[in-house]
């Protein structure tokens, strides 16, 4: 049974914490062009690219319209022990479904869960997102090496309070979320809990390990057991023999337009749309990483009627932005065969690994992708709302996700 007069201690000292200057020294800025580029690059060298200047530049001059890129570099006197990526995302309405991005995921029965999602329901709404929104991973904070993250993380807790409290200008932003941690990473996030954020569950990511002996996708197929090949042959079949072709070539100015057009064929169909990327992304990441990137198309008779897109980020591959046709998926099984392309195109890459995302988790699984498990911190400006905030998280559920053993030796007992 928890002592009270402890309980009571602990949050007491949390308060103080909270309401006490880290220590630590700041530079805010509002475009990564204005950062130091040496003390920036000395700290995020070992962390993802999705960190790095380069991409960095390609949001902030091609990225969506409601997305403001925030930056701050966190010091222990002259040293830059951390630096921090975040975005000042506008929000209305009609980004949302019928159900909010909280309320769907939180049982009915609940009516503190209700009164959480009350925020999301107002005409606009501003978020601070420590991380992309545009990707799925560790990519707000990076910490210098040698730094244990866990000293340094107090000092990001105070950077984003005051990357709120510079943005009241614009208006008041009512929630901060720190996006996406592993297992692996949640020890380094600990620390924000003493500043009044909750941890939430999401979706995982499904993530496809690459033996190091495949180096083509035929020998990727060699590895399944016959079950899960014979799928995904099925699927070649069914697309070569609607005449369908892959082509992996650059793309070219000329098909800028059909490409963002099949992007937003899926785009509107979800059921939450926290932003719409502009049709010059693309482009801009082909001409910024080059051989790191790929975009494979699906066409016939010089129509494209799918694409998907790879960006390297170190030994993994992102299955990054996909668009299709949803009239020609309905007959032919576009969407799959252009997940395969993923795993072909990340051995081209010369990666260990996919990385798929949170959503469509069923199919990814078939193709050998693991659940890894994420989670995020959430914090809300109004303390009382951090009382329902926790008390909403615990009602918050998930589907189990799919694990299916789809190797040869992973199913040589079955």
């Amino acid at each position: 049974m928890p002592n009270p007069i402890k309980s009571a201690r602990n949050a007491l000292a949390r308060h103080r914490i909270r309401h006490s200057p880290s220590g630590f020294g700041f530079l805010l800025a509002d475009s990564i062009d204005y950062v130091n580029p040496a003390a920036w690059d000395s700290v995020v060298r070992e962390s993802s690219i999705f960190l790095g200047r380069r991409y960095l530049s390609v949001v902030e001059n091609a990225g969506p319209e409601n997305i403001t890129p925030r930056y701050a570099m966190v010091f222990r006197g002259a040293d830059p022990i951390a630096c921090v990526v975040a975005q000042s995302v506008h929000i209305q309405s009609g980004q949302f479904g019928k159900k909010n991005v909280v309320e769907a995921s939180i049982r009915k029965r609940d009516r503190l869960a209700r009164l959480a999602s009350k925020p999301f329901e107002s005409v606009e709404q501003r978020m601070l997102i420590c991380g992309n929104l545009m990707s799925w991973g560790c990519h707000g904070v990076a910490v210098a090496p040698g730094i244990d993250a866990r000293e340094a993380y107090p000092g990001v807790a105070e950077a984003l309070y005051r990357m709120r409290r510079a943005d009241k200008l614009a208006g008041e932003t009512d929630l901060v979320v720190v996006k996406d941690f592993t297992p692996a990473e949640a020890a380094h996030s600990e620390p924000l809990r003493t500043f009044s954020y909750r941890r939430l569950e999401t979706d995982p990511n499904m993530v496809l390990e690459l033996a190091p002996e495949w180096r083509t996708f035929e020998d990727y197929l060699a590895a399944l057991n016959s079950k899960y090949r014979g799928e995904i042959r099925k699927v070649q079949k069914e697309v070569a023999a609607a005449g369908f072709v892959m082509d992996s070539a650059p793309i070219t100015p000329a098909e800028t337009d059909e490409l963002h057009a099949l992007y937003l064929q899926v785009h509107t169909n979800a059921r939450v749309r926290l932003f719409t990327l502009g049709r010059e992304l693309l482009p801009s990441l082909q001409s910024t990483f080059a051989g790191d990137f790929r975009c494979t198309r699906l066409r016939k008779d010089r129509r494209t009627v799918g694409f998907v897109t790879s960006l390297k980020d170190g030994d993994t591959s992102l299955g990054y932005y996909i668009g299709f046709d949803r009239a020609t998926n309905g007959s032919v099984p576009i969407y799959f065969r252009l997940l395969q392309a993923t795993i072909a195109d990340a051995l081209s890459l010369g990666c260990r690994r996919v990385s798929f995302g949170r959503t469509a988790l069923e199919p990814k699984a078939r193709l050998g992708a693991k659940p890894v498990p994420m989670h995020v911190w959430v914090r809300h400006r109004v303390p009382m709302m951090n009382l329902i905030v926790r008390a909403a998280l615990k009602g918050v559920h998930h589907d189990e996700a799919p694990n299916r053993d789809v190797l040869k030796a992973a199913s040589s007992g079955h």
